[in-house]
Parts: structure tokens; sequence; C-alpha cells
């Protein structure tokens, strides 16, 4: 998935009230950026990193940069708006190009189901159990190669591995597929210190039936692109 409109480098001054962040472009100008993403972004906030934004010359739009890359030392991308990976495997799934799902030949995304939930993708085919969705957005790295999901307590997270979980009690697919932004990842786990609620639902889903899928993602300034499967730690 290409960005719409070409990326440009920043610096990171500061990033507060989750979605606001404070940038230095290269002409010198500090300016304030859309940060698309409510996590805690541990490791990937600190002052002085190179950032990469995407600018818009929305009239309807307040900010005109949307923080979109981080940039680490190494070479390594990650991307932080959590928005992305929707869009990103949205294209895939009608293309066909994830494998365990490729059967299926209607997507359909926010579907209403559960306990007032919305599954983000609820895929239909001729004679096949209707398959339900999950996407969860990976970038947390403490150790070198592994992903880790989630970066925060996510009550929210372990409500809907509740629902995933009664879906397939009922018969139905259902999945939770971790799309991990990280162009350095080479397997993925569930970080079970900072969310054991979490992890102990993500358990009891499995037990249930539910399926979990993992995959990694080619990052660069100008284009996302979903990956290799990667394994589960």
């Amino acid at each position: 998935m290409r960005f719409q409109t070409p990326l440009v480098p920043a610096v990171l001054i500061r990033r507060y009230k989750r979605f606001l962040a404070d940038i230095r472009l290269e002409d010198g100008r500090e300016v304030t950026a859309h940060c698309a993403n409510p996590g805690s972004m541990m490791g990937l906030a600190d002052p002085g990193l190179k950032i990469w934004v995407e600018p818009n010359d929305d009239p309807k739009k307040k900010l005109k940069f949307g923080w979109r890359l981080v940039e680490h030392e190494d070479g390594h991308f990650t991307g932080v708006d959590t928005s992305l990976p929707n869009r990103a495997l949205r294209a895939a799934l009608e293309a066909g190009d994830i494998v365990e799902l490729a059967a299926y030949d209607t997507v359909r995304p926010e579907q209403k189901y559960g306990t007032n939930s919305r599954i983000d993708f609820l895929l239909q085919g001729a004679g096949l159990p209707d398959a339900y969705v999950e996407v969860k957005s990976v970038t947390l790295a403490r150790a070198p190669g592994l992903a880790e999901f989630p970066d925060s307590v996510t009550a929210r997270g372990a409500r809907h591995l509740g629902d995933l979980a009664e879906m397939a009690r009922l018969g139905h697919r259902a999945v939770l597929f971790y799309l991990v932004q990280r162009s350095d990842a080479r397997s993925v786990g569930v970080a079970r210190d900072i969310d054991p609620a979490y992890a102990a639902a993500l358990d009891h889903a499995r037990a249930a039936g539910v399926e979990v899928l993992a995959y990694g993602t080619d990052i660069a300034p100008e284009a996302i692109t979903i990956a290799q499967r990667l394994p589960l730690r």
C-alpha cells in the first residue's frame, strides 16, 4: 500500500495527549503533527528520533502533517499509524494474497457482531463458514527480532478475544490477525508481563478454536506492504 502523498523526514520533539506530536522538519520549521496511535508507543516516542510524516493540503484538516514511520538507527522502520494495517490487509484480502484466507471471495469491513463490537473483516465464500477477522497492529519490540503485543493494558483487546471465542464456539471461523509494523521482526509474542489479563484471554480464545495468524511487513517511506508469515512464540 503506497502512501497517498510522499513522506518527508523530520525529527520528533515530543509526543503528547496521545494524538499530537511536535516535530522539526528539515527546513527547521517546528510544527504539530497528528499521531494516529492511541497506544503507549513504548520505545517509539523518544525525543530526537528520526521520523517520517505525510503532508496534506486538506483545508478541513487543522494539522497539515500525519506521523507515519519511525526510522531506527539500524535502518529498519516501524509504522506507527494504527489505521494502516486495516487498509493494507483489506487490499491483501481482496487480492487473495493471504494464503490462509484466500478461499473467501467477499470481504466486508466493520461488521457488527458479538457484544456491542465490530469485527474488522467478515469474510464469506460459497460453502465456507463465515470468517471473523480481528486485526491488531504490533509495534513493540524489547528484544532483537521479537515483536510483542500489546504495548499497554488493553481491556478492549481482551473483550474482542471473548467475542472471537464465541464466534468459534458457534461454528464460525474466528481469526486474530497480528500485523507487525516492524521491518526488523522475525517472530511475534504476547507481552504477558504488560497485560496478564489479555494473555489469559488469548489462551482461552485459542482453546475455544480461535486461529492466530501473524504477518510481517516490508516498510519504506514510499509504501508498506504485507510480507511473509511470522512464527508465534
